[in-house]
């Protein structure tokens, strides 16, 4: 599969944090595709199927030989009554509780998982199936999840098959124990946390490729004055850490550079990454990270960076 070098996203028109309206939701995915991407990201997670259903229509008008898919399995979304229309609000989405997620990483629950998410984005195939969040389900992931990707690829049935997660030692063992076409690691290769770095590293030497995501860390990288009330990795941040990201703005600004700017770039460097995913709420947001993406960054702001520490 082909990917745009950066890729759209899809927690965010989930109605992460706070709600979408689907117009909006649609206007940020067609601002997406107008500003040349051409890869889309999602999961039966993000708002329990919504962005799912949100991106397959807003692609459905677009002819399929010129966009590819991701989504991802792990999570089964079992329906359950819901009279006193009770919020996801404890996994963060802004969407009524009317489905639960059960962890599966059976070959059946894949298999379960992979049909509904078609279903939903009105696809008849995805270009791309990760699994999600394997933490603490290695050993059924790596004994039957992933077998089933593995037999599904080799059928034709998907396209590309990796793992996307917030940690990299896993993703690592992923990469070097099975055979993978991509991992995504999300925040770990950042300004502020660049410690999924040897990740990247045996990626570029096995021919992995790896997909960017978390660039912002979930929040406090992502405008040019990090605030003290800014989100670090789906949590408040810790003072020393807006600390260091304000520091981090203060070095980016005496190179005529943006926090956000910066903050692309840097997962742009490595040889291995084959696309930046970066989540947008807006299509001013879409056009923001476009700006963000197609601006020069030079190579003497690295150098003060790893003098600054």
């Amino acid at each position: 599969m082909r990917v745009s070098p950066w890729g759209f996203g899809g927690a965010v028109i989930g109605n992460l944090y706070r709600e979408v309206d689907d117009d909006t939701a649609a206007a940020t995915v067609d601002a997406a595709w107008n500003a040349g991407v051409r890869y889309f990201d999602t999961a039966p997670h993000y708002g329990l199927g919504l962005a799912e259903r949100r991106l397959g229509a807003a692609l459905a008008g677009h002819p399929r030989h010129e966009f590819a898919v991701s989504t991802k399995v792990g999570r089964i979304l079992d329906p359950v009554d819901n009279p006193r229309g009770t919020r996801d609000d404890a996994a963060g989405f802004a969407v009524p509780a009317d489905f639960a997620r059960r962890w599966d990483f059976s070959a059946d629950g894949v298999r379960r998982s992979l049909e509904s998410s078609a279903d939903r984005l009105g696809l008849d195939h995805v270009d791309l199936v990760l699994l999600h969040d394997p933490d603490d389900h290695w050993q059924q992931a790596v004994d039957e999840a992933y077998p089933a990707l593995h037999d599904l690829r080799a059928q034709g049935v998907i396209g590309a098959i990796g793992v996307g997660m917030n940690q990299w030692p896993m993703l690592h063992r992923f990469a070097t124990e099975t055979d993978v076409d991509a991992v995504m690691l999300a925040g770990r290769f950042t300004p502020l946390d660049s410690s999924g770095e040897p990740l990247l590293d045996e990626c570029a030497r096995r021919g992995v490729s790896v997909l960017v995501a978390g660039v912002f860390n979930g929040g406090l990288l992502a405008t040019d004055d990090p605030a003290a009330h800014a989100v670090y990795d789906y949590r408040p941040a810790p003072p020393q850490l807006v600390a260091r990201a304000q520091r981090l703005a203060e070095i980016c600004h005496r190179r005529g550079v943006s926090l956000p700017q910066a903050a692309i770039a840097f997962a742009r460097r490595h040889p291995a990454v084959a696309s930046v995913v970066l989540g947008a709420r807006t299509p001013d947001e879409v056009r923001g990270h476009a700006e963000a993406f197609d601006a020069p960054v030079p190579e003497e702001l690295w150098e003060d960076l790893v003098e600054a520490g």
